[in-house]
Order: C-alpha cells, then sequence, then structure tokens
C-alpha cells in the first residue's frame, strides 16, 4: 500500500494513500504517534496515541495540530486492523511559520477576548436581575406599607365616626329625656291647678249648707 505524505508544515501534514477494496463499505483509520527519536517495537494499534476515521470515499485527509521540529510515525488501514509495514511511514514536521504563529496568538486573544466578554454578559446579567429583584422587593414593601396606612387611616376614621355617632345618640337620648322630664313636670303642674277648683267646690256646698241651717231653725 503505497502511503505518501505531502505538504509538511510546523503543524501540519497531507495524507495520501491508494483505495482498498476491502475498504469499499468500511472506513480508513488514520493512527499518528511522535517517535521521539526511536522506533516503535511492532505496528500494534495500541501504540498509536491518535486516531482519525475517514470515509472510505475519501483517499486523503489533512492532519492539523502537530508540534513543530517532531518526528512522527503514521499509518493508515482499515477498520482500525493492526497495520503492516508498507501501511506506515515516518515524517518530521517543520519549524513554525511566523505567519502561522501569529495567527495563533490572535486565536488565543480572540478566544480568551470572547471567553471573557461571555463571563462578564453572565456577571453583567446576574447583577441586573439581583438590582432587579431588590427594586421589585422594596416597592412591594412600599406597596404594602401604603395599605397597611390606608386601611389604619380608614379604621381611626370609623372609629372617631362611631364616637361621633355615639356622642350624638347620647345628646339625642338626653334631649329626649329632658324634653319629656319637661312634660312630665307640666302634667303635674297643670294637675295641681286644676286640683284647687275640685277642692273649693265641697267648702263652698258646707258653707250654703251652714248657711241654710240657721235659717230653718231660726223660728222655732
Amino acid at each position: 500500500m503505497g502511503v505518501t505524505i505531502q505538504n509538511i508544515t510546523g503543524s501540519t501534514a497531507m495524507v495520501i494513500w491508494p483505495t482498498m477494496a476491502i475498504c469499499a463499505d468500511s472506513f480508513y483509520s488514520i493512527m499518528y504517534h511522535p517517535n521521539r527519536n526511536n522506533m516503535l517495537s511492532g505496528y500494534s494499534r495500541k501504540n498509536f496515541q491518535k486516531e482519525e476515521r475517514v470515509p472510505a470515499s475519501r483517499s486523503s485527509f489533512v492532519i492539523e495540530n502537530l508540534t513543530p521540529l517532531t518526528t512522527y510515525i503514521l499509518c493508515v488501514t482499515c477498520q482500525s486492523a493492526n497495520p503492516s509495514s508498507d501501511q506506515c511511514r515516518i515524517f518530521h514536521t517543520l519549524e513554525e511559520d511566523p505567519a502561522s504563529a501569529s495567527n495563533k496568538k490572535k486565536d488565543l486573544a480572540l478566544g480568551i477576548w470572547l471567553t471573557s466578554s461571555i463571563l462578564l454578559l453572565i456577571i453583567a446579567g446576574i447583577l441586573l436581575y439581583g438590582c432587579l429583584h431588590i427594586w421589585y422587593r422594596k416597592r412591594r414593601e412600599r406597596v404594602e406599607g401604603q395599605n397597611m396606612t390606608s386601611e389604619q387611616d380608614k379604621g381611626e376614621a370609623w372609629t372617631i365616626n362611631k364616637s361621633h355617632t355615639a356622642e350624638q345618640f347620647n345628646r339625642q337620648g338626653r334631649l329626649v329625656q329632658s324634653v319629656e322630664g319637661k312634660n312630665t313636670e307640666g302634667i303635674q303642674l297643670a294637675t295641681i291647678i286644676e286640683n284647687p277648683l275640685t277642692s273649693k267646690e265641697p267648702t263652698m256646698q258646707i258653707s250654703k249648707s251652714q248657711e241654710l241651717v240657721p235659717m230653718t231653725v231660726g223660728p222655732f
């Protein structure tokens, strides 16, 4: 199997391989690992740190995020099978491109900026929620206080009206009692005035009888 590696940079490399009939209905496995200046003991799949699975319709793949100035061993197999020596290649990454390093720094700075912006938005949202919650609670307490004050005012007004009503009722009762007392005194006075007239009649009758008696007795 003729595996070739092209377009090697400090962090990427393109792998090209011929199609295999046995992988027509499956996938290709691209396994790679830094060699660290020593050959792997055998080509066992477990010795590779990274693995990429590529659809069977493709015959090339670009590996990214490689370490500059590092030796790698790479193998291409079908369905994650253990590779053979003709399915593996060794390649060396180049020194990192200054433009690529600058782009990485820009990407890192952009990532940090986005992360900090999201955190600031979250903090601002939390603070806004807290302020709105405190404002709503104070507003509710103020409304409840106003309602309690109005209820107290209504209660005091009702108490005052009740006391005024009771006082007016007592005044009317005293007026009625005084009127009734005056009426009773008037009746008693009228009775006293009438009684002397009735008491004089028997006196007058007695005096008349006394006058009549000597007249009848005189000739005898």
